[in-house]
């Protein structure tokens, strides 16, 4: 599932290409068709994100909101000449220089301000955006017993953060995944939120993630690149069974919540609880 950054660039690249003009606005697929005939030919005016979620915003207080899930994709062409449609394409959007083709997406909603702000209340904040908040995070994580790896996984906690930004910004942090979230220490979680605030923005700006520190790179420690579908060089994300960078134990594995758990037993040992209370 594409991660907050991914969301980020993509309303970026939209905002550039669109915003301001007149857009024409069709459904090729015909799910999205009754809609895309109320946009047709409006001014689209912005594009942002929250988290996951992409918000197309046109005149007269109408919204797209698109979800992409597991598997949606959308892409962005810089052509006067738009190709046919391929595959199922449920969004089209075109102007005179660009057009952008949304497919599989989870959600593709026209919907309204009102119902854009419920959307966001319901998420909790994003290491991408200037007025988020951390504390808001952190007040939900001090309350939880739950592992810190599962709540940085929920999108009500923090928004954006997906299964690869999770795994390495808590090995980065020396935290056990599994760990209770009501003993994480407000100073480690904002040394986390700080982490988690420069990595996302590295995604944003070469369009993939990357975790290393320089002295882990390829070139430094003259290792072969790293050949993943994924992309980036990444610590523990998807290297079960290969020796760490930094200690040399093999990556491990587990499933949190139904998704994979990746984690180095030695560089983020095993959390035992004191009967102190958490500051």
């Amino acid at each position: 599932m594409p991660e907050g950054h991914t969301l980020f660039r993509l309303a970026r690249d939209l905002r550039e290409r669109f915003a301001g003009s007149s857009v024409r606005v069709t459904s090729p697929q015909g799910r999205f068709a009754e809609a895309a005939a109320l946009l047709d030919r409006s001014v689209l005016r912005d594009a942002t994100s929250w988290g996951k979620h992409l918000f197309i915003d046109f005149d007269g207080d109408r919204l797209v909101h698109v979800h992409l899930g597991l598997y949606g994709r959308f892409d962005i062409i810089d052509s006067d000449r738009p190709e046919p449609p391929v595959g199922q394409v449920r969004l089209r959007l075109q102007s005179s220089t660009a057009y952008a083709d949304l497919r599989g997406a989870t959600t593709c909603d026209l919907i309204t301000s009102q119902q854009q702000d419920l959307i966001i209340d319901r998420l909790g904040p994003d290491p991408l955006r200037p007025d988020a908040d951390p504390l808001r995070a952190w007040a939900r994580i001090h309350r939880s017993r739950l592992p810190i790896g599962a709540l940085l996984m929920d999108q009500q906690v923090l928004a954006g953060v997906g299964n690869v930004y999770r795994a390495e910004v808590l090995y980065r942090q020396r935290i056990d995944p599994q760990r209770p979230g009501n003993t994480v220490r407000r100073g480690q979680f904002l040394a986390l939120w700080s982490d988690l605030v420069d990595l996302m923005a590295e995604g944003v700006r070469v369009g993939r993630i990357d975790t290393v520190r320089p002295e882990h790179t390829p070139e430094a420690m003259g290792r072969a690149p790293r050949v993943d579908d994924h992309g980036g060089e990444v610590y523990v994300y998807r290297r079960t069974g290969q020796p760490c960078f930094v200690c040399g134990s093999q990556v491990r594995t587990s499933v949190l919540q139904q998704r994979n758990l990746f984690w180095c037993p030695r560089c983020q040992p095993k959390f035992r609880s004191r009967a102190t209370t958490p500051r």
